[in-house]
């Protein structure tokens, strides 16, 4: 057993299971629906299906991110059973949860001063940060130290590529993230943004593109620019999806026909509670390991 725990933020966007087979807790963010206060637990406390039937209903869930204490009470336990912590926090473009991420480790190493407790920027989200937490995972189980594992994913974190596109504005617009008239003309042209994450762990619209299936071509023409190698890509792939299973399949079909290499089939998980809180339903996301991300 290594001498070390590796955690992450619920926000990975992996399943419930996925946790417990490989040891890895995490800090659980929170969200406000019709009044009452949920944890981001995976689907467990709010399956995700009725989630996104309300908000497609109209309910406009708000989101808060992890505490300073939140972070103390998950890490607390394993350095008094002497193991040190490598986090690997949702990006500081999106959240403050690195920043309570690192004040709860300095408040933590007062008291535990042979400890160490390193804490990760992912700069990425969603099951981006996720396939980056499953490889430092990956390490971790081959026998690689914290300190390895640490400096592995510090090194190669950027190249996590993180593309999206949303075949439903609707939820874009009650957030105010689109203007009325910016919604509705897309929805009238069959418009889909396709965004991604920046180096700086920023989302950022990058092309307008009318009709669902050039959007799909386009995601995963992206892929065939950027990742490793090209089409002769051996690594991991990660979908999420909010409430488009079918979408998601089919680019995850594309993926598969166009790199027959990949490390196992495409993955495919939900969007969970706390990044669909600000995405609504209609959303796919598709996540490689590639060249730098750009600004």
């Amino acid at each position: 057993m290594p001498d070390y725990i590796l955690s992450c933020c619920s926000t990975v966007d992996l399943p419930y299971e996925y946790f417990q087979k490989r040891d890895i807790p995490y800090a659980c963010f929170h969200f406000n629906m019709d009044g009452k206060e949920y944890r981001d637990d995976l689907g467990r406390s709010l399956p995700f299906d009725e989630f996104y039937r309300r908000i497609a209903a109209g309910a406009m869930p708000t989101t808060s991110q992890v505490n300073v204490r939140q972070f103390v009470d998950l890490f607390e336990p394993y350095l008094k059973a002497g193991k040190d912590i490598l986090h690997i926090s949702l990006s500081s473009g999106l959240s403050g949860s690195y920043n309570s991420a690192l004040l709860a480790r300095d408040e933590l190493l007062i008291n535990y001063p042979e400890r160490k407790i390193l804490v990760v920027d992912s700069l990425g989200a969603s099951s981006g940060s996720g396939l980056l937490t499953d490889l430092a995972a990956d390490l971790r189980d081959g026998g690689a130290s914290l300190e390895q594992v640490h400096a592995w994913v510090e090194a190669n974190k950027l190249n996590l590529h993180h593309w999206f596109f949303s075949t439903d504005l609707t939820h874009y617009k009650r957030g105010g993230r689109l203007s009325a008239s910016s919604a509705l003309m897309g929805t009238l042209l069959h418009i889909c943004p396709l965004m991604n994450i920046n180096d700086e762990g920023k989302l950022i619209p990058r092309e307008k593109i009318r009709g669902k299936r050039h959007v799909m071509a386009e995601i995963v023409h992206m892929m065939e620019m950027h990742a490793k190698d090209g089409l002769g890509y051996s690594g991991k792939c990660f979908i999420s999806q909010s409430a488009c299973y079918e979408d998601a399949r089919a680019v995850a079909d594309l993926v598969e026909a166009k790199f027959p290499r990949l490390n196992g089939p495409v993955m495919i998980n939900n969007i969970g509670t706390a990044i669909g809180s600000h995405t609504g339903p209609g959303t796919v996301a598709l996540f490689f390991v590639g060249d730098g991300r750009i600004r």
